[in-house]
C-alpha cells in the first residue's frame, strides 16, 4: 500500500512538474547574471575586434532578403561553433551576427550599460504618483450625470 502511494506521488510529480515550471516565466535582462542574447549597441560603443570571437559576422542561413546591419550577441560557450543549430533561439537566422567574448561583456559592456541606465533614470526624474482628486461634497452622490467640473448633465439638457 505504501509502495503504491510513493509510485503515485512520483508519477504525479513527473506529470505536473513541467506544467509548474512553465508557469514560472523567468525573465533575465541585459546586464543580469545568466543573460544571453542580443546586446543594445548604441549608447555603448561596438566592441573592438579583440572582443569578438570571430573577426567577421557569422550568418547561419543565407537570407537574400535581409539587408540590415549586424547584431551583437552573447551566447553560451560553444553555440557560436554550431550556430545553425541555435540561431532560431535568438531570432537571428539569416542575420549577420558578431559574437562577443564574455570578458568584454562582463568588464566593458555591463558597467557602461548600467551607467547609461542610471543616467536615463536621473534625467527622467522620480516617477510621478498618480493621485485621485477628492471631489467636493456637493459632487458626491449620483455621479453618473455629472462631469468633472460638477455640472449636472440632466439639468443642462433640460434647459436646451
Amino acid at each position: 500500500m505504501m509502495r503504491k502511494s510513493v509510485i503515485l506521488g512520483a508519477l504525479a510529480a513527473v506529470v505536473t512538474g513541467p506544467a509548474l515550471a512553465a508557469d514560472l516565466g523567468i525573465a533575465i535582462n541585459i546586464a543580469q547574471p545568466g543573460f544571453f542574447g542580443q546586446l543594445e549597441i548604441g549608447a555603448v560603443p561596438p566592441p573592438p575586434a579583440p572582443a569578438l570571437i570571430f573577426p567577421q559576422p557569422v550568418v547561419a542561413v543565407r537570407d537574400r532578403g535581409y539587408d540590415g546591419g549586424p547584431i551583437y550577441l552573447r551566447v553560451p560557450p560553444g553555440y557560436e561553433r554550431h550556430w545553425a543549430h541555435h540561431c532560431a533561439e535568438y531570432n537571428a537566422c539569416g542575420r549577420p551576427v558578431y559574437f562577443v567574448r564574455d570578458e568584454w561583456y562582463q568588464h566593458e559592456y555591463v558597467p557602461r550599460y548600467q551607467e547609461n541606465r542610471r543616467l536615463e533614470e536621473v534625467r527622467r526624474g522620480p516617477p510621478r504618483e498618480e493621485r485621485r482628486e477628492e471631489r467636493p461634497e456637493e459632487w458626491r452622490g449620483d455621479e453618473r450625470n455629472h462631469d468633472d467640473k460638477g455640472r449636472d448633465h440632466d439639468r443642462d439638457h433640460d434647459r436646451d
